[in-house]
């Protein structure tokens, strides 16, 4: 049941990483890429609220889905900065794929173990 969202999740990290990496160099992100890490990240948020508002709901599904609609929420921060064309703070880029990145490994261990 998780595993439709982890892949989407998987390829929205990837973009997520080359974004960042922008970011984290002082470089403006892509503006084409931008957009599509925000609508993937969506897709897997609904693909993964789906088990839970069916009543599927462990501990740990719960915790990383707080986890990446957390992420989600710092996106939306990090995106006002995109649109007007000011670098975000490094450390939010962190905090923002910390949050993202813990949501990940949270639900691959619902899965795993």
């Amino acid at each position: 049941m998780l595993t439709l969202p982890l892949i989407v999740f998987t390829i929205t990290a990837a973009l997520g990483l080359y974004l960042a990496s922008y970011i984290l160099r002082g470089r403006f992100a892509p503006w084409s890429l931008s957009p599509v890490h925000a609508f993937l990240g969506l897709v897997g948020l609904a693909l993964l609220l789906t088990p839970i508002v069916q009543g599927w709901m462990p501990q740990r599904l719960l915790i990383g889905a707080g986890l990446l609609v957390t992420a989600a929420l710092l996106g939306l921060v990090l995106a006002v900065f995109h649109v007007r064309q000011k670098m975000p703070p490094r450390g939010l880029v962190l905090v923002h794929a910390g949050a993202a990145t813990t949501g990940f490994v949270t639900l691959l261990s619902q899965v795993f173990f």
